[in-house]
């Protein structure tokens, strides 16, 4: 800072002698302007010349010295301690009195004022006097610990939950009118179907499944032909598959299956008093011992299992004596075999709105076979409409054999209507 200030005064007194000899050399002032002025280039080049001794005496100058020395190289400036200092008997503030004759001789040099240069300066804030803070002192206090409070936290253990519930709902209702002058005849009729679908499946993940399904259908049908039935069943069927299994490999289990079904109520053919079928009658129960194929392909579209048993019982009964005899109860309610049986049960969805069902049950002994294949494909429209088709053949070698299909059987179902899925 010392040497910056130093060499600005050398400069400044270069600079006024430099004037002063253009100013006689070209004849621009007069010599009474001279003899005018003398004593106040005098004073300013002995404020000059006091600047250059204080630094070369001092190693630090201070901020109030440092903001004096600025005023003589900068824009002449009416500051007010300068006129205040003019009533003090202070003989080195030399700046001060520069600054002074020059206010006194020469007041059209004034370029601004102090004021108007702390109305520019906004943000400067002049602390005059310092800021002092009163402290409070105290005692110092060990200080107090913190004890922790105990609550007593309630722990909540939830054990997991191996057991997984599925169900469909379905209802259609049908009406179908024909005058009586149709010219190709027939007769109108009104016809409804429900199908109800539950399952409670148990997993642990590990070794140990127990797969339970529960299937109830009925449906009725009216018809001006019959004159002996106000209305007959069309579809009747109660049917519970429970499967315990052990998991031996990663698909196979071994595994015992259950399957018994029978129907709800009485069924009837058009204009005949024969009673065909009845609650218990038939009643049929299959139980099963074998192994488990998992299924799940074609990207998860397809899943299911395959269940096929060397060793099966079967059994028969009916409560009365004439539907035993026509399913080939030859003597008493109850027929008792033993064979083997397989059974697959598929799901095949080829998109969200098509899927197919398929159950093939098969069972055989020395004397006689049974296969049953239903087929249920569903076009679904909508979350509560849905349309299905149900082909379902038979054969029984057990029973009578018919003149015109043998042993095969054949039904088949159309349907539209409510559905409800969870």
């Amino acid at each position: 800072m010392n040497k910056k200030l130093l060499f600005t005064a050398v400069l400044a007194l270069l600079s006024v002698g430099a004037i002063a000899q253009q100013t006689v050399r070209q004849g621009m002032r007069s010599k009474e302007y001279v003899r005018e002025n003398e004593s106040l280039v005098r004073n300013y080049i002995d404020s000059l010349e006091t600047v250059r001794d204080s630094l070369k005496t001092q190693r630090t100058v201070s901020a109030e010295s440092d903001l004096r020395i600025k005023r003589l190289f900068m824009p002449l400036t009416y500051y007010n301690d300068v006129i205040s200092g003019a009533f003090q008997l202070d003989t080195t503030n030399t700046i001060g009195k520069t600054l002074l004759h020059m206010y006194l001789r020469h007041p059209e040099w004034v370029e601004t004022t102090e004021a108007d240069l702390r109305k520019q300066q906004s943000n400067r804030v002049d602390v005059r006097r310092p800021i002092r803070h009163e402290v409070e002192l105290v005692d110092r206090l060990a200080p107090v610990p913190l004890e922790s409070e105990v609550a007593p936290i309630a722990v909540m253990i939830m054990k997991p939950n191996f057991w997984s519930y599925r169900g469909d709902y379905s209802l259609q209702i049908f009406q179908n009118y024909v005058s009586g002058n149709w010219y190709k005849g027939g007769e109108s009729n009104y016809s409804a179907l429900a199908a109800l679908l539950m399952e409670a499946n148990y997993n642990n993940k590990q070794k140990l499944k127990w797969e339970n399904r529960l299937e109830m259908k009925y449906g009725l049908q009216s018809s001006r032909s019959d004159s002996l039935h106000s209305y007959k069943s069309t579809e009747d069927l109660l049917r519970l598959t429970s499967k315990f299994g052990l998991q031996a490999d990663k698909k196979w289990y071994y595994t015992v299956q259950f399957i018994g079904y029978t129907q709800f109520t009485h069924s009837y053919k058009s204009n005949d008093p024969t009673l065909y079928a009845h609650f218990l009658a038939p009643l049929n129960i299959n139980v099963s011992l074998g192994m488990d194929y998992a299924v799940d392909w074609i990207s998860h579209k397809l899943k299911g299992n395959f269940h096929i048993a060397p060793l099966a019982y079967n059994m028969k009964y009916s409560q009365f004596r004439d539907i035993a005899k026509r399913i080939g109860i030859s003597e008493g309610h109850f027929k008792h075999d033993f064979g083997s049986e397989f059974t697959v049960d598929l799901e095949w969805k080829f998109s969200d709105a098509v899927k197919w069902k398929t159950r093939l049950y098969g069972y055989t002994t020395f004397r006689r076979s049974e296969l049953e294949w239903e087929n249920t494909f569903v076009l679904t429209f909508n979350k509560y409409i849905s349309a299905q088709l149900f082909i379902y053949p038979r054969f029984d070698d057990g029973v009578a054999r018919d003149l015109h299909h043998a042993y095969w059987q054949f039904k088949e179902l159309s349907s539209i209507g409510f559905q409800y899925s969870f």
